[in-house]
């Protein structure tokens, strides 16, 4: 059992009967029975934890995902809590997005307002002084999570885009979101995003040559030379993206069929941005090409549902338009996390899958 005496204070009771606000820990070397007791009783829990042992899990870049195996009375058998990343390098790019506060603003004020299945969090707190976070969630096993390398089936991709359309319908065109200063502060401005890719794009190339081929390296140059254009196409009102929905980020079985997570960059923009990153990063190039317009019908019907029409034509031009999408997050986000041999294989599948799409699609 892992502990830290003297961590966190004995909770008090407090307003409504619930504990006591737990203290934010962000290190989970330093969580130990007293902090998890506080955690889950501030949620409604009755019981107490009297031993827990922890695991790391999952293949977070900027975060990381411990699972804890509690015993006790009248608590969850496992929980999960999610920390800052230990890499420094990982954790800066957190700390310079503001990733980590910006998840804890999705869970505490945005989640309630639309449908889209996230685990249940019991504690989730930030400073935004010092960065410091710590989110205690559901445990979603036995669901496993999507492998980005690997890709999905066309099956799993339906359902994520109906999660996808269950973020987005429920807020679609409300101008009040763009009150957030987290979500509004956050919508990227063309002429910074291209600038930083360019910025970024020598050493993508220098560090993956001998994996790209000469077709890749000249996507990757067109799209940096046409950047400036890539947020024009949507005039309509910005609405909720995840900016990385992706396998990676997905729970497939357990509780529920398709549960969504790391809401780290929560932001504003073109809603099928999202579709476009999804299905162009996550899909094998000949599933994708196969499936997609139907994929994207599946999400339009969902969209439906909340009386957002757009045409299917409309839809595909703007899909489209997107395809660069995990290209651009491959060459950006790989120069700006830590280095590992997992996330090198991660960065080429999202930067091929989606150099291949915009050849596919013309989109350069």
């Amino acid at each position: 059992m892992q502990t830290a005496p003297n961590a966190v204070q004995a909770p008090n009771r407090g307003i409504l009967g619930h504990m006591k606000k737990p203290a934010i820990i962000s290190d989970p070397q330093q969580i130990d029975t007293a902090w998890l007791t506080s955690a889950l009783q501030y949620a409604g829990h009755k019981g107490k934890v009297e031993h827990f042992e922890a695991t790391s899990i999952g293949t977070g870049q900027v975060g990381e995902n411990v699972r804890f195996t509690l015993t006790g009375d009248n608590i969850p058998d496992t929980v999960v809590g999610k920390f800052p990343s230990p890499d420094p390098v990982s954790r800066q790019t957190g700390i310079d997005q503001r990733n980590y506060v910006r998840e804890v603003f999705f869970y505490q004020s945005i989640k309630d307002t639309v449908d889209v299945t996230t685990p249940k969090v019991f504690f989730a707190d930030a400073d935004a002084q010092t960065h410091d976070f710590v989110i205690l969630m559901e445990d979603l096993a036995p669901g496993e999570q999507g492998d980005q390398i690997e890709g999905c089936t066309a099956d799993q991709a339906a359902l994520a885009m109906e999660e996808l359309a269950k973020l987005q319908g429920p807020r679609w065109g409300d101008p009040t979101l763009a009150e957030h200063e987290l979500l509004a502060g956050s919508a990227s401005q063309p002429e910074a995003l291209q600038m930083l890719y360019k910025a970024l794009e020598p050493g993508f190339i220098e560090r993956y040559s001998s994996r790209l081929s000469t077709s890749d390296e000249s996507v990757v140059h067109s799209v940096g030379e046409r950047l400036d254009r890539y947020q024009a196409a949507w005039e309509g009102p910005p609405g909720l993206i995840h900016i990385d929905y992706r396998l990676d980020n997905m729970m497939f079985g357990g509780p529920y069929p398709l549960a969504v997570v790391d809401w780290q960059s929560i932001s504003l923009g073109c809603p099928i941005a999202d579709a476009s990153y999804f299905l162009g990063t996550s899909l094998l190039p000949e599933v994708r090409a196969k499936e997609e317009r139907h994929l994207l019908r599946v999400y339009l019907d969902v969209l439906k549902s909340y009386k957002v029409e757009l045409g299917e034509d409309d839809a595909f031009d703007l899909y489209r338009n997107f395809a660069p999408g995990g290209l651009i997050m491959a060459v950006i986000a790989s120069m700006i996390v830590g280095q590992t041999d997992r996330g090198d294989d991660m960065f080429m599948a999202m930067g091929q899958r989606s150099a291949r799409m915009c050849e596919d699609l013309d989109a350069t």
